[in-house]
């Protein structure tokens, strides 16, 4: 039943254009995924709802969009030059390579059952070269991460505002990894977006302050609309840790396809801060008047988009009826969902109920950008459509709108998508409801 669901969640989302397959006219690229007309509004959304809440409601993080290129002595500095690498095995008889920590038995190929060869690390960053000659000398890297960027800017912030302890970078950026098995649609692939806070605090509080975004996760993960039943927490183990952390919490997620990181919360202590330090000879300090200058410490709340994305559509796919009467529809909440109501005349041959259906979503648009209009086939296939995308409501003009019955002109029927239920309301009573589902009042 799980991997049902998975197939059933990839097909609509190409089906209803959400996620494409890279390069898919070409014969695709492994571990690349195009996101299409709703799933870019899905992800936007999703990326909007994050910085509000851990950048724009709170006086204590600042926004970043440091670049994906950086020198190469910064990545140095952190170890990913020398240390961000996976356990590579490669098939002799096929070719094919694996992920030895992903693998059951290391010694058969779970393709073709050759025999795999001794494994080999295999460093994931993507690496280019700068400037005209490709002579090694201007080799640099895309970033494997986008932390890295916030830490090489920790005293321009502190230069330019002056903020007190403690307070947060925040950043939503892409982010490159040379994947060895790239798999599971959009869970792991070699090209994804990540937002991550990186909240600078004094050592000695470091616990509360982990303690206090754990919590900020669990409230996230609620509003995106993530069913909070199918996640946990793990502790990770000593031995498991990034060599930078001192305490991390994976929240885990139920996927089709099993129990995966979905977020990670981490105490990198003062690793990052110190290390550029020493490599970049800049002191990144902190101090307050008469204070004697500290390296801050560094709690780091990470989210992946692509991973937020497919564990939202996850646990809003749902279905009601039987056999050829099935209905499919995304449980999102309102503010999430990609299209937030469709306007439609009840028969589109109609030339006034037409007119009078433009002159409502002209007005409705003006103040919900995501709207769409669609008079396609009969009203219960538009339902269906909009049901299948998420919309959760669905707006139409019939003849009682034009006066047909008096006490009804100029009141429309709104239709709500979780339940099917239909309400009669004024037109300016149904763009209030709109907008206040969608958070845009």
């Amino acid at each position: 039943m799980a991997q049902d669901l998975m197939e059933k969640i990839v097909s609509l989302a190409k089906r209803r254009g959400f996620i494409y397959p890279g390069s898919e006219i070409y014969g695709g690229l492994a571990g690349t995924w195009d996101y299409g007309p709703y799933g870019v509004e899905l992800k936007n959304n999703i990326k909007n709802l994050w910085w509000r809440m851990f950048v724009q409601s709170r006086d204590d993080v600042y926004g970043m969009d440091a670049a994906i290129i950086m020198n190469p002595k910064a990545w140095e500095a952190s170890g990913h030059a020398s240390g961000f690498s996976d356990p590579l095995v490669e098939c002799g008889k096929c070719k094919h390579r694996f992920r030895a920590d992903h693998l059951e038995d290391v010694t058969k190929c779970p393709d073709c059952g050759g025999k795999l060869g001794e494994a080999r690390q295999f460093n994931m960053m993507f690496r280019t070269s700068v400037g005209a000659l490709d002579d090694g000398s201007g080799t640099v890297y895309l970033r494997p991460e986008t932390a890295g960027g916030m830490f090489v800017n920790f005293k321009n912030v502190l230069d330019s505002l002056h903020p007190s302890l403690p307070f947060g970078l925040g950043q939503i950026g892409k982010a490159f990894r040379n994947e060895i098995a790239p798999r599971d649609f959009i869970f792991r692939s070699r090209e994804f977006e990540q937002m991550e806070v990186e909240y600078f605090v004094r050592p000695d509080t470091w616990a509360e302050h982990f303690e206090a975004w754990r919590k900020a996760m669990w409230e996230f993960i609620a509003a995106v609309g993530i069913a909070k039943d199918k996640v946990s927490e793990l502790e990770v183990a000593d031995g498991d840790r990034a060599h930078y952390s001192k305490r991390t919490i994976d929240f885990e997620f139920e996927y089709p396809f099993g129990k995966k990181e979905l977020y990670g919360l981490a105490y990198r202590t003062d690793f990052d801060l110190r290390a550029h330090s020493d490599t970049s000879t800049k002191p990144l300090t902190y101090a307050e008047e008469g204070e004697e200058a500290f390296v801050p410490h560094v709690i780091e709340p990470s989210f992946g988009v692509d991973r937020t994305v497919l564990a939202v559509l996850a646990s809003a796919y749902a279905e009601e009826g039987e056999g050829d009467n099935i209905r499919v529809f995304l449980k999102l909440p309102p503010y999430i969902a990609p299209v937030k109501a469709a306007v439609s005349p009840l028969l589109k041959n109609k030339p006034e109920l037409v007119a009078k259906a433009r002159e409502v979503y002209a007005a409705l648009k003006k103040e919900v950008p995501q709207i769409v209009w669609d008079d396609n086939g009969n009203i219960g296939k538009r339902y269906r459509r909009q049901d299948e995308i998420g919309t959760p409501f669905c707006i139409v003009i019939d003849f009682d709108t034009l006066g047909e019955k008096p006490e009804l002109t100029d009141t429309v029927t709104l239709r709500h998508r979780d339940t099917g239920e239909q309400e009669r309301l004024t037109i300016q009573d149904a763009i209030t409801r709109v907008c206040e589902a969608a958070m845009l009042r």
